[in-house]
């Protein structure tokens, strides 16, 4: 299942498929993405998580006070050197 904004991810195992997913659609369709390359990305990404708590509240959902940034920060640096 494609995630889409509204999707829940309760696991590890979710979470990689998403990015397992991603990683389909940019080999399918990325130039199609707005930022194609990975300097991009990162910057979208860090842009995205700053203005997260007002995606949030535009979408009528409460942002994760207990959300496990921790894991997905590891999970990110760990990518740059993880084979």
């Amino acid at each position: 299942m494609p995630f889409t904004p509204d999707r829940e991810v309760r696991s590890p195992d979710e979470l990689a498929a998403v990015v397992r997913e991603l990683h389909q659609d940019y080999l399918r369709r990325g130039h199609e993405w707005e930022n194609q390359s990975l300097d991009r990305f990162l910057e979208a990404l860090a842009a995205w998580v700053d203005d997260s708590p007002g995606w949030y509240r535009n979408c009528g959902k409460q942002l994760p006070e207990q959300g496990d940034w921790t894991f997905l920060a590891r999970a990110l640096q760990a990518a740059t050197v993880y084979e």
